[in-house]
């Protein structure tokens, strides 16, 4: 067995547990009794953003967030030893980061069942076992019921013996499938398995917490301008996301706004049984958004009508989808050092989905537009002979007086203006994470009307702004020196913003503001 390094996890209750796990033997689970959980009858899902995405956009199939899952289920335990298994825990469960509360016994082990119901999975338990093969003759387009024996798995291509010989079983582009009267071991979902130790027969209710990946949030902003470009409207949405082909019914939903220091680790795929080698057997599991095919599996419960339904099933591409769900607020919480959005209602977070729910709304925020440009050593204020254009910057402080004074987790933001009485999109920015009292930037993009050009002798910089709008301006200057350097003398006077100088100034309509400045070296 190769080694691995225990990590800790600690959640708010302070309640922690370390890795690595022993793995559950397969003959000790077929030797205990067997108990499995009723169905959640409460769910708790909280989500934590991908930690290396910024406020980059979520993308459906690469979900790098991960998600704090707190279910509470009834469960029935035998004295003695026992399995207790939970079935429909998320795809991408981390078994060591598990906790159950509330059995007042010891847990013996615990075992994610990567034996999940897949055709390769299938095919490898039915080695040996009597199967009856379903097959449309070429020849007379007539339906013929074979039984017989499956005598090699998935992974060589399935050679399948009958009273008429052994054959390798191909794809012939007519309708063939195998029908499994046992599926013994398989699951129709993914599944937490506990080997514990009961006193007594009990019935109790259980708290199964886990960490599970595949999921991520993100926040996305609408900013109306007002007609005199004075104030804005801006509204927040939580897209919430979740790539596991497990979905949670009317859970309680958090997200956390803020980085979480986290070790990513190798996580074994649900489906351990390899591909099938013929092109008629999509690789997957039963979890997942079904694919093209038909299988009849007798006792395992899942019989030709089910599974012909599916064939009108979407593929996981296209069923990932944007829901919008009803506009309810979610509520600021602080959680140590990060915040945490409660969404007020019960949702649905269903598998293979996203869907966006309300962070806020608010009315008549003030804004300020100003002009700016960054300056740093070597950049030169004139591109193949033309001005750089200054950049454009909507902006007010995030405080109760300026109608804000709430956290703002980073996001893209969508800012409309007002042309001809019209609401028409200006222009997609992002937006970092801001506290509150922070001022709020949203860059505008660069503008036309307002050109820099720059000079040079010496240490001697001369910097002229041009103003072609109809109406003054207010634009900021800012600076990043050569280290070492500083400003000896300006007109106007030099300020300083984050440690760095900057000259702020009014430049009239259809006029030209001018900035000189002299470095010198520091003592």
């Amino acid at each position: 067995m190769s080694a691995r390094r225990s990590r800790w996890l600690v959640f708010s209750a302070g309640a922690a547990i370390a890795g690595p796990l022993l793995p559950l033997p397969a003959e000790s689970q077929g030797s205990l009794p067997a108990a499995l959980a009723e169905a959640p009858s409460a769910v708790s899902v909280t989500v934590y953003r991908d930690p290396y995405r910024a406020s980059g956009s979520i993308e459906l199939d690469r979900l790098n967030g991960f998600a704090l899952i707190t279910e509470t289920r009834a469960v029935h335990l035998q004295a003695g030893d026992n399995v207790l298994r939970f079935e429909g825990v998320a795809d991408g469960i981390e078994p060591e980061s598990a906790i159950v509360t509330g059995l007042g016994d010891i847990i013996l082990e615990k075992n994610r069942d990567a034996a999940v119901l897949s055709p390769s999975a299938l095919v490898a338990a039915a080695v040996g076992n009597p199967v009856v093969l379903t097959r449309t003759d070429p020849k007379n387009g007539r339906v013929q019921r074979m039984p017989g024996t499956v005598l090699s798995d998935a992974l060589g291509g399935v050679v399948f013996q009958t009273e008429q010989g052994i054959e390798a079983l191909r794809c012939s582009g007519l309708p063939e499938t195998l029908s499994f009267e046992d599926a013994e071991g398989l699951r129709a979902h993914p599944t937490l398995a506990l080997r514990l130790r009961s006193r007594r027969e009990v019935s109790t209710t259980a708290t199964l917490s886990y960490l599970a990946r595949g999921f991520d949030w993100a926040a996305d902003y609408t900013a109306t301008l007002s007609a005199d470009g004075r104030s804005m409207d801006l509204g927040a949405w939580i897209t919430l996301a979740n790539g596991n082909g497990t979905g949670f019914r009317e859970a309680h939903a958090q997200v956390v706004a803020g980085r979480v220091n986290r070790e990513s680790g190798e996580l074994e795929p649900v489906d351990i049984g390899g591909p099938v080698i013929a092109n008629c057997w999509p690789r997957g599991s039963t979890s997942d958004i079904p694919m093209q095919l038909q299988l009849d599996m007798g006792a395992a419960g899942l019989r030709q009508e089910g599974m012909k339904k599916a064939l009108a099933a979407p593929s996981a591409a296209a069923a990932l989808q944007a829901i919008a769900a009803p506009a309810e607020r979610a509520q600021l919480e602080q959680l140590g050092d990060l915040k945490l959005y409660r969404i007020q209602e019960p949702t649905t977070v269903a598998s293979l989905q996203s869907k966006q729910l309300r962070l806020m709304d608010r009315t008549a925020v003030p804004v300020a537009i100003v002009y700016g440009l960054e300056l740093g050593p070597g950049d030169d204020a004139r591109a193949a002979g033309s001005p750089v254009l200054a950049s454009r910057y909507l902006r007010t402080l995030n405080t109760p007086e300026n109608r804000l004074g709430i956290p703002l987790p980073s996001g893209h933001v969508q800012v409309f203006s007002y042309h001809e009485g019209r609401r028409l999109l200006e222009r997609e920015s992002k937006l970092r994470d801001l506290a509150l009292n922070e001022e709020v930037e949203i860059d505008l993009g660069p503008s036309p009307d307002v050109q820099v050009e720059s000079t040079s002798i010496g240490r001697a910089q001369r910097i002229e702004i041009s103003n072609a709008r109809a109406a003054p301006i207010a634009f900021e200057l800012r600076l990043r020196l050569p280290d070492g350097a500083r400003i000896a003398d300006a007109t106007p006077a030099a300020g300083s913003k984050n440690g760095r100088p900057m000259f702020s100034l009014s430049i009239p309509a259809h006029s030209i503001g001018v900035v000189r400045y002299r470095t010198s070296s520091s003592p």
